[in-house]
């Protein structure tokens, strides 16, 4: 690890996706930790999905988020989601983890061990300023409403219809819009290790959900850590997962 401290005004990065989506994520986490966060345009107001670790404020960082009326959703409620998450005022979240949202524990969000129990070395290849796994806090945040499968989060001109997705936890969601095709997948899938061990997560339940996502068809996934990808990609995943674990 470099030895030096990055600040907030070098901690978070945007990328423009395409067709109004922006990646924001924080470089110098390592993948496994770095959560993907997706900003969407909308004619009325905006969306973002998921808020990263929160060690720096969100939207101190990237100032321009709160410039236009914006909904906050979370996909699931572990700690490198939900950091930031009270910063915004309309906060959506499935009403399995609503609770976890409302009283982030960190045994709940698993911040207990995944975090505060690893080197900072395997966290980060720079350290964010002041780094001090003992005062890593998730601030409450409550929702302010509750998202179901099938329910519509409406931008004006866009619309992204949630996918429950139990299994990696028992709220978890995905959004698709499908005028377009576009997935934002949460960590059900995305194209690495996928983690089926959560204190929370339900085999049963993971299983259901990748044979319920292998008959849409997405256009591109983006998916809550690594790399988006397309429907081909997309169906190799689903794929190769169902034939680890259908019968496990």
């Amino acid at each position: 690890m470099s030895d030096k401290a990055i600040a907030l005004e070098n901690w978070f990065e945007a990328v423009p996706m395409g067709e109004g989506v922006t990646l924001i994520h924080e470089p110098h986490v390592h993948p496994f930790f770095r959560c993907n966060m997706f900003h969407v345009r909308g004619r009325y107001r905006d969306m973002i999905v998921d808020t990263g670790l929160g060690w720096f404020s969100l939207t101190a960082g990237l100032p321009w988020l709160l410039d236009r009326p914006i909904v906050c959703v979370s996909s699931h409620t572990h700690f490198d989601h939900i950091g930031s998450t009270h910063e915004f005022a309309e906060r959506l979240v499935h009403p399995a983890e609503a609770e976890i949202q409302a009283d982030p524990r960190p045994e709940w969000t698993l911040a207990d061990p995944y975090l505060v129990k690893t080197p900072a070395s395997e966290i980060f290849y720079d350290e964010p300023e002041g780094w001090d796994p003992a005062k890593y806090v998730i601030p409450p945040a409550p929702a302010t409403g509750l998202v179901e499968d099938g329910d519509v989060v409406d931008l004006g001109d866009r619309a992204f219809r949630v996918v429950h997705t139990p299994g990696h936890s028992p709220g978890g969601i995905a959004l698709l819009e499908e005028a377009t095709g576009i997935m934002i997948a949460g960590d059900i899938i995305y194209d690495g290790p996928l983690v089926t061990d959560c204190y929370h997560s339900d085999m049963d339940d993971y299983r259901a959900t990748m044979r319920r996502l292998r008959e849409l068809e997405p256009s591109v996934v983006h998916g809550g850590h690594f790399e988006s990808f397309g429907l081909s990609r997309y169906r190799e995943l689903i794929d190769a997962f169902l034939a680890e674990f259908e019968d496990s």
